[in-house]
């Protein structure tokens, strides 16, 4: 009995596993965070908004879907929402993006419905135009 020594080493092998695994699911979990709806925006020449709240923006995808955020909305029912949001912020401002390939007259109806619902600052949402160097 005299022969065995305690060893006072830390066994490392298992704390390198639950790395890995930890690293691992970041790693696939990372890219889905992305906030909001994924559209071609139209490409302009302009200049940024500086906001201090996290924006509100309504999306009108290629197919026509419109949402707030990531919340999907009617058309019909936009108005209501809005107010509703807009009751609890003190800034009343909104962003709207809204796919290059989507016909003018709906991005003019979802205007119409935002206007109705008493927001009066609107930005655009576009993508700065390519420079050529």
């Amino acid at each position: 009995m005299a022969n065995k020594k305690l060893l006072s080493q830390i066994n490392v092998t298992p704390l390198v596993d639950v790395i890995l695994v930890l690293l691992i699911i970041f790693m696939v979990t990372a890219p889905m965070m992305q906030t909001g709806i994924d559209v071609k925006l139209p490409e302009v020449e302009t200049s940024s908004i500086k906001t201090t709240d996290e924006p509100v923006i309504v999306t009108i995808t290629k197919k026509g879907n419109i949402y707030i955020n990531k919340t999907s909305v009617e058309l019909g029912s936009l108005k209501k929402k809005l107010q509703a949001i807009f009751k609890r912020r003190p800034d009343n401002a909104l962003l709207l993006k809204a796919d290059a390939s989507v016909p003018y007259g709906q991005v003019a109806k979802a205007m119409a419905e935002i206007r109705k619902a008493g927001i009066q600052k609107v930005g655009m949402v576009t993508e700065p135009l390519p420079t050529n160097n």
